[in-house]
């Protein structure tokens, strides 16, 4: 009970609050004895191990530090080094929190600025985490477990379509040997094509709309090559716009939204597969016609994905991008290599070029302001100098 202490007038835990969420800068100003707030849900080692070295009192998360999707070590670290943890108090203490300011914990977990309270949430105790671990081991055995048997039925009903491209429909698109950009309408999909403008007009791939994904592009002024999905979720526009339309269809050649084309007079492919995701079969799509580099934006997949139980992590995306290989670039990593850093460190070079500007300006002024020739002018100017410096030193 001695943590909860420290003032005799205010009873608990009081620290600077350190706003060390993503959008915030505490991290950077972090020091012993502040509170870090946090909203990361099952915590990471490195992420503790971060937060440990700054040795704050207590660490307040909006989410869960562990939710038994995955047994994840950081909870266990930072009480190990005494940090006091707050978890799920909620998104609402982020309109309260004032970095920089005094905050106050209480022993049942309320958040306080001064006297006024701010959020609330859980003290997490060892005992909690150690059960939560234990769980989420069994949990993440069992997941996987099922996760990699309807791979193998996955490969046992599609293997031809992964290993031959059977039933890949001939899209017409002159896609062999190009860049390829497939544009899933994932969280951040638009801001990610922004973000590619360079890339696109640079090597002006073949670019690729899936689902509504597609109704974004032509928003954004480029009319998409190929669209994949089912149209009763593309725009009008977007689907007269001159892009060749595929739809994904059931093994048994059934194909959803295919009345929305005939009604629009729009021609279309039929693109059968056990699978329902536009993504992963554009993303064979633009493999099996011979894409050079296959960008995807709007929908990252990574091992972590999958551990969380995504749902876009399924079995049919593990086996696609595998298929792709080293070909499948994330949009971000794209977006990264056109990003250039204009810190200080190139500062002096952009002070140089001025004053060779500067110098180049008053030479060519010089030069031909005068009534003799240009190089005539540069002389009786720079003689005139000269006589002006020694009549001050005389």
């Amino acid at each position: 009970m001695s943590l909860f202490s420290r003032t005799a007038d205010l009873p608990g835990l009081q620290g600077t609050l350190r706003d060390c969420t993503a959008g915030g800068k505490g991290l950077q100003r972090l020091r012993a004895g502040d509170i870090a707030v946090i909203n990361t849900a099952d915590i990471s080692r490195r992420d503790a191990q971060l937060l440990i070295d700054a040795r704050p009192a207590a660490v307040v998360n909006m989410s869960r530090f562990s939710t038994g999707a995955v047994p994840n070590f950081g909870p266990h670290m930072l009480l190990d080094a005494d940090v006091l943890l707050i978890e799920d108090t909620g998104l609402e203490l982020a309109a309260g929190i004032r970095d920089g300011k005094k905050g106050r914990i209480t022993e049942d977990g309320a958040v306080h600025l001064a006297d006024r309270q701010i959020g609330a949430g859980r003290v997490v105790t060892a005992e909690e985490v150690e059960a939560s671990f234990t769980e989420a081991q069994q949990s993440l055995v069992d997941h996987m477990e099922a996760f990699f048997g309807n791979t193998i039925q996955f490969i046992h009903s599609e293997g031809p379509l992964l290993i031959d491209g059977l039933g890949i429909p001939d899209t017409g698109a002159d896609i062999s040997g190009r860049k390829a950009l497939v544009v899933s309408p994932g969280p951040d999909h638009r801001n990610e094509v922004k973000l590619l403008r360079n890339f696109i007009r640079e090597y002006d791939p073949v670019i690729i709309g899936v689902d509504a994904a597609a109704d974004t592009l032509l928003e954004l002024g480029y009319k998409p090559d190929l669209i994949v999905g089912n149209p009763a979720g593309i725009g009008a526009d977007t689907l007269r716009s001159g892009g060749r339309v595929i739809l994904p269809a059931d093994p048994d050649g059934h194909a959803a939204g295919l009345e929305r084309i005939q009604d629009l007079g729009v021609g279309a492919m039929t693109f059968p597969a056990a699978t329902d995701s536009a993504t992963d079969l554009a993303l064979l799509l633009a493999d099996y016609h011979g894409a050079q580099i296959i960008v995807n934006a709007g929908s990252p997949f990574d091992l972590d994905a999958v551990f969380a139980n995504d749902p876009a992590a399924t079995p049919t995306a593990l086996l696609t991008r595998s298929k792709l290989g080293a070909r499948l670039v994330d949009a971000s990593a794209i977006s990264d290599l056109y990003t250039v850093n204009s810190g200080r460190g190139t500062a002096w070079l952009w002070a140089v070029l001025g004053i060779l500007v500067a110098a180049a300006a008053i030479v060519l002024i010089v030069g031909l302001s005068g009534s003799g020739t240009f190089s005539d002018n540069l002389i009786d100017t720079w003689n005139s100098i000269a006589l002006t410096f020694q009549g001050w030193f005389k």
